[in-house]
């Protein structure tokens, strides 16, 4: 997919199919007739019918699980705001492909196929507090890189990222979109201290000020605050849109890079669940502002598209449970 424009981009955010409504009516009037009190398996049955709208079929499935974790470098991690080093970026790049790490295992676990997709991560991005992160054609550029990895046909898409610093654009776009100083939105990330915490705040500040003429427009804050891996999330959640796919976000940077969508379009998130909150600072309110309510609460705070990965084996219950089960009818029980 090639967006030629930002102006291009923006049209194809504002025409979002707004699926299957009665696939959704479908599957919640099933769940009325099965052999439980109405309501009782909470959100399981709302997350069922999400499925159905999204997929646009009745009895959803998923037969067809991706997970899309992207990569991505920033110059902004010169700046000090990460505990780990930015050349342990292209290292977990290595360990994703050689098996090792946590999104490794919990992608076997949810049978999901996992793809990783490193981004120039040679290259940095700019220092977002000195200019654009990307320019226009960078930006569009890893967009669409996003919107082509997501496949026809897929069942679900969970979203993830690595990036070594990427916590810090991620609350700079956070602040940007939903408002507030960089203190409201920056957390410890990979484990940096109290004064590492204030300079990362500084540097968030630094960035909204520099920027602080198009903080109105979603699409050149993600482009002038965030980075390629954000941005192919935002691709990739844009892609699933149009492609008729439900997604699972995973945590705050995740679904930072996604919030663009939201503040482009009524209800342009309707198709994603937030896979779990993190315990990333900011990621809770964000999630509020947002109007998404996360599947899981545990606590973690890895990254990796983890959260929204463990997250399968919810949405695995919910349908399980609306095609397995048998009606009051079916069962000769009484109530019905």
């Amino acid at each position: 997919m090639t967006f030629k424009s930002l102006d291009d981009l923006r049209a194809a955010c504002l025409d979002l199919p707004a699926g299957d409504e009665d696939a959704e009516i479908a599957v919640s009037r099933r769940q009325d007739t099965l052999t439980k009190p109405q309501g009782s398996l909470g959100r399981l049955e709302t997350l069922a019918a999400w499925l159905a709208r999204w997929q646009g079929r009745d009895m959803p499935r998923l037969d067809d699980v991706r997970v899309l974790v992207f990569a991505g470098s920033h110059g902004v991690a010169a700046r000090g705001v990460s505990a780990f080093p930015p050349e342990v970026t292209a290292q977990m790049v290595a360990n994703f492909s050689a098996g090792g790490a946590a999104i490794n295992q919990l992608a076997k676990a949810a049978g999901a196929t996992l793809s990783v997709l490193p981004l120039e991560i040679e290259r940095p991005t700019a220092d977002f507090t000195r200019g654009p992160a990307m320019d226009d054609d960078e930006f569009l550029a890893a967009v669409a890189a996003g919107h082509d990895a997501v496949p026809e046909g897929a069942d679900l898409i969970c979203l993830g990222e690595m990036g070594i610093g990427n916590t810090t654009p991620a609350a700079a776009l956070a602040a940007a979109l939903l408002g507030g100083d960089g203190a409201s939105w920056v957390g410890r990330g990979t484990g940096i201290d109290d004064a590492g915490l204030r300079r990362k705040a500084e540097v968030v500040q630094e960035g909204l000020a520099r920027h602080a003429t198009i903080l109105a427009d979603p699409l050149k804050v993600a482009a002038a605050l965030g980075g390629r891996e954000l941005a192919a999330i935002f691709g990739a959640t844009l892609a699933a849109r149009r492609k008729g796919i439900p997604v699972l976000l995973d945590g705050f940077v995740c679904t930072a890079a996604a919030a663009p969508l939201a503040k482009l379009a009524p209800a342009g998130l309707a198709h994603a669940q937030a896979g779990h909150v993190s315990a990333e600072a900011g990621h809770r309110n964000l999630l509020a502002g947002l109007g998404l309510t996360p599947v899981l609460d545990l606590g973690m705070r890895l990254g990796e598209g983890s959260g929204a990965c463990l997250a399968v084996t919810i949405l695995r219950g919910a349908l399980a449970c609306h095609a397995g089960m048998a009606s009051f009818s079916e069962a000769g029980v009484s109530g019905g």
